[in-house]
């Protein structure tokens, strides 16, 4: 038997419009330009199969630009077949439109998988796909994958998109796939989409994450998995293959008085190749008002080194002493408002957002007094 080696893949979310990101139009050509890379991955490693385990799509009914022009893109791939699972994002039902149009293209290496049944991959290979009708299954899509027959001694692989074990990116009721669904349904490897990041759950179940990251939630660079199955029976060979363009990186500070916040943030990122980084920095514990100020600093000081730079201080508390305050003023109005801000900032009588919205007005005022005597 000849052995199957495909390229598994998920979440690629075309169209996604990246709103609030100053570099979104950078973020946008990067998520278009995965389908050349994913191509690139799939030559370099032999493949001649790529398997998207949903969410192709942002939504389910993407501009007719976005669709076609990926369609055309993967099409001009000749030698590779793409398999393509409607996922919640781009699910059957709202996004009828979109396959059908896909399919009237009529490109024979592009098999949009509309329906739970066998189809076979290559000869002694059987592909299980479990397609979902809706944004929000009710029950598991990959549960008639236990009783389907496929040729004796037939490769099987089960491609879904759901959560296992309450792994959800948060749109999806948890737990809609078994996570034992590879030895209920014999299956040689169960392809997963919805969770963002890479992600094993065992030696023939897992989540090839997003090709190119679409958020924070998961650090580093996007990437693939190409997988190599020599029979029905035997221990899959997986490897992972970088695809992403950017690199996401989330630094936690659990501060206490008399840290170096700049200096722990500098310490937890490279000096350089910086250009495709995006960082978010956020800001826990206690810190003084002037550390507070710096950590706020570091967005106009450092900030245009990245992609994207920002930092969260929902969740710093701030000491506040007279000397911060002399800093933004020693008397007038201004240190009128400054007072009444630190008072605000340490009543326990108001809501905790109300006084977590003074400390960062008043982190702000002292940051922006800071600056004009700079």
């Amino acid at each position: 038997m000849t052995a199957l080696r495909f390229l598994h893949t998920a979440d690629i979310h075309l169209g996604k419009p990246f709103g609030g990101y100053a570099a979104a139009d950078r973020l946008r050509v990067a998520r278009q330009d995965v389908i050349s890379r994913l191509v690139a991955a799939a030559r370099e490693g032999g493949a001649a199969n790529i398997l998207v385990a949903g969410d192709l799509f942002e939504t389910p009914n993407p501009s007719a630009q976005t669709w076609r022009q990926a369609a055309a893109e993967m099409a001009e791939a000749s030698g590779l077949t793409w398999w393509l699972l409607p996922g919640n994002h781009d699910n059957l039902r709202e996004g009828t439109a979109t396959w059908d149009g896909i399919e009237a293209q009529g490109h024979p290496n592009l098999r949009v998988l509309r329906d739970p049944e066998p189809v076979e991959m290559q000869p002694g290979a059987v592909l299980l796909p479990a397609p979902l009708v809706s944004r929000r299954p009710a029950s598991d899509p990959t549960a008639w994958m236990d009783d389907v027959p496929t040729p004796e001694g037939a490769i099987r692989i089960g491609l879904a998109h759901g959560p296992i074990q309450g792994f959800s990116e948060g749109e999806m009721p948890p737990d809609i796939v078994a996570p034992d669904r590879d030895r209920r349904a014999g299956l040689d490897w169960l392809a997963l989409g919805d969770w963002h990041g890479a992600m094993h759950v065992s030696d023939r179940v897992a989540y090839a994450g997003s090709p190119e990251r679409t958020g924070f939630g998961h650090d580093g660079r996007g990437s693939c998995f190409l997988v190599t199955v020599d029979g029905a029976g035997a221990a899959p060979r997986v490897s992972t293959v970088e695809t992403g363009t950017f690199d996401w990186r989330t630094v936690t500070l659990d501060l206490v008085p008399g840290d170096d916040p700049a200096e722990m943030v500098a310490a937890a990122l490279p000096s350089a190749a910086r250009r495709d980084m995006l960082v978010k920095v956020v800001a826990k514990g206690r810190v003084p008002l002037r550390d507070a100020s710096v950590l706020a600093a570091l967005e106009n000081e450092i900030g245009a080194d990245f992609c994207h730079f920002e930092v969260n201080m929902g969740d710093l508390a701030t000491e506040i002493e007279t000397a911060d305050l002399d800093v933004i003023s020693s008397g007038g109005a201004l240190r009128v408002a400054a007072d009444e801000l630190a008072r605000s900032a340490g009543d326990a009588s108001l809501a905790e957002r109300e006084q977590r919205i003074a400390e960062a007005s008043l982190r702000r005022l002292h940051a922006i007094m800071l600056e004009l005597d700079e």
